[in-house]
């Protein structure tokens, strides 16, 4: 039998509940006994309840912590370079397929927004620029 703790980590927003599988029952139901909140905001998590987290448990929930932290730094890479992708394809609808009225709607929001994405953006760049 494996000594490694079986865990179930549900997503919800900012971290995950933290649940003990128990399939050891007379009904041969799988149960979920939850055991723990993680906070990837902080980068934390606390005990659930009067349970008392085993050295065990709590490697492996730092584990899911550090794994879970990495997937959502590369997300928000992805979606940076969906971004290029959905900008270019925003301008080819506005110069090839766009109504006047469809334009009309969306322009004003629009140009504020990468507005303001060149203005963070450029601010940053001049910031890495200045520190090396």
């Amino acid at each position: 039998m494996s000594t490694e703790p079986e865990l179930y980590f549900r997503i919800r927003e900012n971290g995950a509940v933290v649940f003990r599988l128990d399939g050891d029952n007379r009904d041969l139901r799988i149960s979920y006994d939850q055991i723990a909140v993680i906070n990837t905001n902080r980068g934390d998590y606390r005990a659930h309840g009067d349970h008392e987290l085993t050295p065990a448990e709590e490697t492996e929930i730092q584990r899911w912590i550090n794994d879970r932290l990495a997937l959502l730094q590369k997300r928000e890479s992805d979606d940076a370079a969906r971004l290029v992708d959905q900008l270019n394809l925003a301008t080819q609808w506005a110069q090839t397929k766009a109504s006047d009225s469809q334009l009309d709607s969306v322009t004003d929001d629009l140009v504020q927004a990468m507005h303001d994405l060149r203005t963070v953006l450029l601010r940053k760049k001049a910031d890495r620029i200045s520190r090396s």
